[in-house]
């Protein structure tokens, strides 16, 4: 349709709202109204609506006239009549979405389908609520929607803005084109709007697609906010900030837009702002889980303390910051300086990291991004994560988490964040081996049934797992895949070759430029050389899998019953079928129970050695390990092993007042000085001894000062505690004896 064309359709339906009379007014003439910018009119029209007889046209009234709770109580009512029509659930499901209720809007849907199971509009609505939850069902739905209504523009804007989504430019251009050529009016918006995000994120001027939308509305906010979201998942932060200041400025009561720039602007280590915007929204009737949940959040860092040097910022709750301090703030340092000399990266900023020990606070962190592990997040230079507190221990090490997400900071640095998620999670999988080879990334059962049943995806598609993944374990297999692609890179290749990559990424090639560029392979050949480097290293275990499963059975039924003859005989068969696992009910350590029962300290101390190198985490299983190397004569490995626990669980007071006990014994006073002073921070019963512990720890470094503060504050609460006592006079006479010796 030409220029004239729209004005047309647009003066008609002026002339509409302007009679006022109810039977000249449609809801979709009131919505075409709005979409043109003429809010003035548009309200006119939906006023006209809400006075209707007919129930189903007042809850449309009152739906554009935003009286949310009256449009619900009139679709209560239109769908309640005996003349009902499948588009009075759908509408009501579809109001009920924008008002934060999928659970009831999505029985709406399938209760039209029910009446209508060719209604196009049911399936765009269930699109749109899994689009929210990147569900694969979401892409199946819309085109089910395109297929039945071949003229529905909305089932192609969705469809194009998913297509972006999962990383197919190309894909969401065809389907943006198909919406704009369909456009009644020639307001295709959204799909303009898809449009103008391609050419952002391939650096390319999209000022020509936004004329196109301010032509025919330039109030149309939701433009901006829809660009501003693709560029938050392609992870630029700042770039999508801006854009939703444009989707603000273009409509200031566009409070989605609001809320989405106060989440944001917390990604990006503000709070200030965020809480007056998000405060702005939810004053406005925007209060859906993303803005409550966030302003709780913001409330809740009251109850946090934060440490600032030049280069980091350090975020801890007040409850665990005393103890967790002193390993987090080192390990973090010790991170950015390897990725510093290892990328060649400054980063501009200091590093902020927020540590939660309640995994409701870090999910809120989350909300809204696609494919990410549930212990850490990173946006730009300021990182979150889940504090070891705040989950079961040996599920998690932060200190993998820790390397794994810092690696992200200064990848997105090096690439001006252009760089594929693949790329950038396998990166990081495989940083956290080269950090420790406890950490490297390992062959988890859910990811050997996808290698058996050839799950994995071409190199060139890998992004697709980690955002629309298509079953259930598909993001867990994704970063393993994605892990093990950059391992074999670097053993094949080198270490230059994925430098090389992260250069080519940062140059805006595609991944299948990169790998021409720095391996001189095609995408297909990468594909067959990394399958059968796979098949060398997992080969067995797939082939043997099942086999594996029945014989660990068969174990566990045999410890149970404490046949560790038995045991002893058939693990290491287990084992060697399938070495990697070191799951629940491993055969590691149900092999080195029945050896210590049998007397085999030496034996049981070699399978739990094997367990740790494999990446086993569980606490009891190294304290295990650690006692029997202590016993065998093997301090300094107890204490290496011990202190392997303080990156899975750090809230153990024995086992820090023991490591303390052995890093004095070896002469590591530093290490001495941090595990008794960890005990203080948990709060012992016995605080006199653990003072007096600190104390001897100063002491034997040489820091008489600190030595005599702690022995003090050992006296006040128990004055007395004799070796205290003893403690506090030597170092008066070392005073002394300095004092004396002074002058000469």
């Amino acid at each position: 349709m030409n220029r004239l064309g729209i004005a047309a359709v647009v003066l008609l339906a002026l002339a509409s709202a302007d009679c006022c009379v109810a039977e000249s007014a449609t809801p979709a003439s009131c919505r075409v109204l709005r979409k043109h910018g003429h809010a003035g009119e548009a309200a006119k029209c939906f006023e006209t609506l809400s006075r209707s007889d007919d129930p189903y046209l007042r809850a449309e009234g009152f739906w554009g006239l935003r009286q949310f709770d009256q449009a619900n109580e009139a679709f209560r009512t239109a769908v309640a009549s005996p003349a009902s029509k499948p588009l009075y659930r759908v509408r009501w499901g579809l109001l009920l979405h924008e008002r934060f209720n999928n659970k009831d809007s999505v029985d709406l849907f399938h209760e039209a389908l029910a009446q209508d199971p060719s209604n196009a509009q049911a399936y765009y609505g269930l699109a749109l609520v899994r689009s929210e939850d990147f569900d694969g069902k979401a892409a199946e739905y819309a085109a089910k929607a395109a297929t039945l209504d071949p003229k529905m523009v909305e089932a192609h804007e969705l469809l194009a803005d998913l297509a972006l989504s999962d990383s197919k430019p190309q894909d969401a251009v065809v389907e943006a084109d198909k919406a704009i050529a369909l456009a009644p009016q020639g307001d295709a918006l959204d799909a303009m709007a898809v449009r103008a995000a391609v050419e952002l994120i391939a650096d390319r001027s999209p000022d020509a697609w936004f004329a196109k939308i301010s032509a025919v509305n330039p109030s149309y906010g939701e433009g901006y906010a829809l660009v501003a979201r693709q560029l938050v998942l392609n992870r630029r932060y700042k770039d999508g900030v801006a854009y939703y200041r444009k989707a603000i400025e273009a409509d200031p009561k566009l409070w989605s837009a609001h809320e989405q720039l106060g989440i944001n602007l917390m990604r990006l280590g503000e709070e200030k702002e965020p809480r007056e915007q998000l405060e702005l929204c939810f004053n406005n009737g925007q209060r859906d889980a993303a803005t409550v949940n966030s302003l709780r959040l913001l409330d809740s860092y009251s109850s946090f303390v934060t440490y600032r040097d030049d280069t980091t910022i350090l975020r801890l709750r007040k409850k665990e910051a005393e103890l967790l301090r002193p390993y987090f703030e080192p390990e973090l340092h010790k991170a950015m300086a390897t990725y510093q000399k290892k990328y060649g990266v400054t980063l501009p900023d200091p590093v902020q990291l927020e540590v939660y020990p309640d995994h409701e606070d870090f999910a809120v962190r989350t909300m809204g991004m696609p494919g990410l592990g549930a212990l850490g997040v990173t946006f730009g230079e300021v990182v979150a994560m889940d504090s070891p507190s705040g989950r079961k221990p040996g599920d998690f090490n932060w200190g993998s988490t820790l390397w794994h997400e810092m690696s992200h900071v200064y990848i997105l640095q090096a690439t001006n964040h252009r760089v594929p998620r693949w790329f950038t999670e396998g990166l990081a999988v495989h940083e956290e081996g080269a950090a420790s080879p406890e950490w490297s990334n390992r062959l988890t059962p859910e990811i050997v049934a996808a290698i058996r049943d050839k799950k994995l995806l071409p190199v060139a598609d890998m992004d697709r797992g980690f955002i629309y993944p298509e079953y259930p374990t598909q993001v867990i297999v994704s970063y393993f895949q994605a892990g093990t692609i950059c391992d074999y890179i670097q053993q094949r290749w080198g270490d230059a070759a994925l430098m090389g990559m992260v250069h080519s990424f940062a140059a805006r090639k595609t991944t299948a430029e990169a790998l021409q560029e720095n391996l001189q392979i095609t995408p297909g050949g990468f594909d067959k050389a990394y399958s059968t480097w796979l098949d060398q290293r997992t080969g067995v275990t797939v082939k043997n899998f099942d086999t594996w499963r029945a014989q660990l059975k068969d174990l566990v039924e045999k410890s149970k019953a404490k046949d560790y003859k038995d045991v002893i005989a058939e693990a290491p068969q287990t084992m060697k079928l399938y070495p990697e696992y070191i799951g629940d009910a491993n055969a590691y350590e149900q092999l080195a129970v029945a050896q210590i029962a049998d007397g085999d300290k030496q034996g049981a101390t070699a399978t739990l050695t094997a367990y740790e190198k494999m990446g086993g985490q569980s606490p009891d299983a190294l304290k295990k390990l650690a006692s029997l190397e202590e016993d065998l004569g093997q301090k300094q490995e107890a204490a290496a092993t011990l202190d392997r626990v303080n990156f899975i669980y750090p809230e153990d007071e024995a086992m820090h007042r023991h490591l303390g006990d052995l890093w004095l014994g070896l002469g590591n006073n530093p290490g001495a000085v941090r595990e008794y002073s960890a005990v203080l921070a948990l709060g012992p019963l016995d605080r006199a001894s653990a003072e007096y512990n600190v104390a001897q720890a100063y002491m034997a470094e040489g820091d008489r000062a600190k030595a005599e503060e702690n022995v003090l504050e050992a006296l006040e609460v128990a004055p007395g505690f004799r070796p205290a006592q003893k403690l506090l006079l030597e170092l008066e006479a070392k005073k002394q004896g300095t004092a004396t010796d002074s002058p000469k």
